[in-house]
């Protein structure tokens, strides 16, 4: 069970990659390692302030950083919150897996009992 705080730091992690555009800078910001804003805007058809809103989100996040170099303010992203988000659905991975797992046995049990037309007679007779 996750406590108030990581639990909120994982609602904001995953709201920050409901959107496309946002998962979209993060594959920027992995590629090239830094980017500045107006690089990051680039391939987005929308304005700069509109643009800003998205990045404004993955700050709260964590899941980037903005340092400041000169009259530049470039991004890097922060792999943390996605580490974070990637731990907890892999527990809930490990869940699912076992409970497969329990099922296959369960159908390849099934699938080796004898059906009722193949069981044997009193006589030994099918």
């Amino acid at each position: 069970m996750l406590n108030t705080s990581d639990a909120q730091i994982l609602d904001a992690t995953f709201a920050a990659l409901a959107d496309p555009t946002r998962r979209a800078v993060l594959a920027q910001l992995a590629d090239k390692g830094e980017a500045t804003v107006t690089e990051l805007a680039g391939p987005f058809d929308m304005s700069l302030p509109g643009f800003s809103r998205h990045l404004k989100v993955l700050e709260k996040a964590g899941l980037i950083e903005r340092s400041r170099q000169a009259q530049f303010r470039p991004c890097t992203i922060n792999p943390e919150p996605l580490k974070e988000a990637a731990d907890w659905l892999a527990d809930y991975r490990k869940l699912w897996e076992a409970r497969f797992d329990r099922l296959d046995a369960l159908l390849a049990e099934l699938q080796s009992e004898p059906t009722s037309t193949e069981k044997e007679d009193d006589n030994g007779q099918r």
